[in-house]
């Protein structure tokens, strides 16, 4: 098998890329709708392939404080999938699913904590179904866990275990809306280097 990394894809791959997005933001706002017995939608999301050291910049800087929800990606394709937040994300979101005010303090007590692990379990689920819809291959997720910690040591989990194997992450930008409140999640999909190939010739591209 032709290794693929981050530098051998190109427009094609990313349009493919782009399109596994939309259908799992669907996907998402169904579920999260179900959940919530209420309107939710969710904007065309933004997708890019970025190389895994740029992750922390984009979320601000490796001190930045954030939210991590993280899985594992197991089957066919192997690797981590991270739904981060920043903290006044985090707590947009949690007043927004529970339909509290959008300034309302947040206490990071059992009943948030599982919120948010829920809309990661959510979304992470959306994404890898519609990734298994398209590829015809068979992707799971571990359950999640969740930290509250500076960017760069919650990403030092997925760069311990796939940092000398994986080159680079897909980038998903998903802004949730009700019409009046909007908050934006960022979701990364970071398979090994093999999983990269397998997926891309699964999906008729490489």
């Amino acid at each position: 098998m032709v290794a693929l990394d981050f530098n051998t894809l190109n427009s094609f791959h990313l349009d493919v890329l782009r399109e596994i997005g939309n259908i799992g933001a669907g996907n998402a706002a169904t579920a999260l709708a179900k959940i919530l017995d209420k309107r939710v939608d969710m904007k065309v999301p933004q997708v890019r392939v970025m190389d895994f050291s740029e992750i922390s910049d984009m979320l601000g800087g490796a001190e930045t404080q954030v939210v991590g929800i993280l899985l594992g990606v197991e089957g066919d394709i192997s690797g981590n999938m991270m739904f981060i937040l920043d903290l006044q994300s985090a707590q947009l979101l949690v007043n927004f699913l529970m339909g509290r005010p959008s300034k309302t303090d947040l206490d990071y007590d059992e009943i948030t904590l599982s919120a948010l692990k829920e809309i990661g379990n959510i979304l992470a689920g959306s994404y890898l179904s519609a990734l298994s819809n398209l590829t015809n291959l068979t992707i799971n997720s571990t359950v999640p866990g969740l930290a509250i910690d500076m960017a760069g040591a919650i990403l030092s989990v997925p760069a311990i275990e796939f940092g000398k194997t994986s080159d680079f992450a897909l980038y998903i930008e998903n802004e949730f809306t009700d019409g009046l409140n909007s908050v934006i999640g960022n979701l990364f999909l970071i398979p090994d280097n093999d999983s990269c190939s397998r997926l891309l010739l699964a999906l008729g591209v490489a």
